[in-house]
């Protein structure tokens, strides 16, 4: 049980740090807070604790795939906010996401 609160203060710790930059409006460290690897690391330790070395193998493949994704997400809005407001980029962003996503799974099989 105490894992689990653990877990979920420095989850809400990371949520009230990004709130916190986005309304300091310190542009540079809330657009990097976007892409720390704070979660990742968490993610790969519980990884690491459940999953075999092959299925470790096989989610950090399925990583890239996500971190390929964020980047294409993350770049999708930056463009397209010079075209409308941000709201609409972000959905049409995820909507970029989402055919990226199934593309793969269409390639990959």
């Amino acid at each position: 049980m105490l894992d689990y609160v653990i877990k979920f203060i420095v989850g809400g710790s990371i949520v009230v740090l990004a709130t916190y930059l986005s309304k300091t409006k310190n542009i540079f460290l809330s657009g990097i807070i976007t892409t720390l690897p704070i979660i990742t690391l968490l993610n790969m330790t519980l990884q690491i604790k459940y999953m075999n070395d092959q299925e470790f193998h096989l989610a950090q493949k399925s990583g890239i795939l996500g971190a390929v994704g964020l980047a294409l997400f993350i770049a999708s809005c930056y463009v397209l906010t010079v075209w409308v407001k941000p709201v609409f980029a972000i959905l049409f962003a995820i909507l970029i996401l989402f055919l990226y996503f199934w593309m793969y799974k269409q390639w990959a099989g």
